[in-house]
């Protein structure tokens, strides 16, 4: 009986140190792309394209030309539409940020409404994540193509994906504590 109770325990300290290297890996996706690489997700020597870059090759000229905010509605992407996007992904690092401390106090005190607000900080950044890059990629879609992302979109498609698992892991997590603590407790 008490190594049922200890396995249980150690198992639920096993996941909650799972969900909190989960949340420095995306953490550090979103600093890599968005800090590191500057917010590119094309970065090459004839193209690129990011939330704060937006160059085309010039033919005329042999080089890159960048497009400021007169020439870029002129091209179709307007200037609401790319800062929703820059809010939107950078909403998502700045709200990605605040994750580990509420749930290390939850871990630490047992309370469950901490431990929701990491899951309310987690939902929020990941549609944040998703709405910002989607606006992006529609405004900007003409000028990519798949085979051109960089390690930039890259990591932001990784951090959304693993965003998306951790918060189903935060959301399932502290039922399945409950559930064991309860069996627990019934069973002495």
């Amino acid at each position: 009986m008490k190594m049922t109770v200890l396995k249980s325990k150690r198992c639920s300290q096993l996941l909650f140190l799972g969900i909190m290297a989960l949340t420095v890996t995306v953490i550090s996706l979103l600093f890599f792309a968005l800090l590191w690489k500057a917010g590119n997700l094309v970065d090459l020597p004839n193209l690129r394209v990011g939330f704060y870059n937006f160059c085309l090759w010039h033919e005329g000229a042999g080089a890159l030309q960048c497009y400021q905010f007169p020439e870029l509605e002129a091209l179709g992407v307007p200037r609401v539409g790319l800062a929703l996007a820059r809010l939107g992904v950078y909403g998502a690092l700045v709200l990605t940020l605040f994750v580990p401390l509420p749930l290390l106090l939850a871990w630490c005190n047992n309370n469950e409404g901490e431990w929701q607000l990491a899951v309310g900080f987690l939902a929020t950044s990941s549609v944040l994540l998703a709405s910002g890059l989607g606006l992006f990629l529609t405004y900007t879609w003409k000028w990519l193509q798949l085979s051109l992302l960089g390690p930039g979109a890259l990591a932001l498609g990784a951090a959304q994906t693993l965003l998306i698992v951790l918060l189903v892991a935060t959301a399932v997590f502290p039922q399945r504590a409950k559930d064991r603590s309860w069996g627990a407790a019934s069973s002495v």
